[in-house]
């Protein structure tokens, strides 16, 4: 028989174990060691499900993760431009990676409260916390220093910007809308598909683009350069490719 957890025993007890393993995946980095417990923590979520504590629980997480989330977005707010998009990439890839280990955690409290009770999910509800408190804040900053990053080569890595447009998609596809040429090159089929009668069109710009590889330097000869002209003519093509479904 399981011993009653009274809301006293939550909050000087179990809450404050659950704080602090949150705390420390919420702040982690990719591939550290968190030294905590996981089958600790599990059963202490399942103990306080079976209580009838899930409602309080529930709410201290999501407290918990907001207060987390706006302390990260005003780090950000203070980050110069040329550290911006980086530190969003770290940001997310960070806030992600731990829910990869949070969400498990409270699998009981999912399933016996938030998915029955409330009709929703817990992962869906701390991503949407994410976009909410931290996305929506940076998006007008961030995506002028993205295009602007695009159109300048080696500024970012392109993990980096694949990552991050990525991201933005999952946490709101509407804002393709914003940069529709960007994230056309990550996200596959969401531009209309090339228009037929427009195809001479479109092989008149890759002839064009392939004079002017030639024009600099790029020509089929010159084999210490034969890498660098394919792959500035496959990248060519891809651009043209892209820019072709949005016409």
């Amino acid at each position: 028989v399981m011993n009653v957890i009274t809301i006293e025993d939550y909050k000087s007890t179990y809450w404050p174990k659950l704080d602090s393993a949150i705390d420390q995946l919420l702040t982690q980095s990719p591939g550290d060691y968190i030294p905590i417990s996981y089958e600790q923590i599990y059963s202490c979520v399942y103990k306080c499900v079976c209580q009838q504590h899930s409602e309080q629980m529930y709410s201290d997480l999501i407290k918990k993760i907001t207060n987390h989330l706006e302390r990260v977005s005003k780090e950000l707010q203070a980050s110069p431009p040329d550290l911006y998009i980086e530190r969003f990439n770290v940001a997310l890839g960070q806030y992600m990676g731990a829910l990869q280990s949070i969400v498990p955690l409270f699998i009981y409290m999912n399933k016996f409260y938030i998915e029955t009770k409330l009709n929703r999910d817990l992962k869906d509800d701390l991503i949407k916390l994410f976009t909410e408190h931290v996305a929506e804040k940076h998006i007008y900053n961030l995506m002028p220093l993205l295009l602007e990053a695009q159109s300048t080569p080696f500024q970012i890595t392109p993990s980096t910007m694949a990552n991050i447009v990525k991201g933005l998609y999952t946490l709101r596809p509407e804002w393709v809308q914003m940069a529709p040429a960007l994230f056309s090159k990550f996200i596959p089929n969401i531009l209309p598909p090339a228009v037929e009668s427009e195809l001479h069109e479109y092989a008149a710009q890759d002839q064009k683009l392939q004079r002017e590889l030639i024009q600099n330097g790029f020509t089929r000869g010159d084999q210490s350069r034969k890498r660098a002209g394919e792959e500035l003519a496959y990248n060519g093509s891809s651009a043209c490719a892209s820019s072709r479904g949005y016409r």
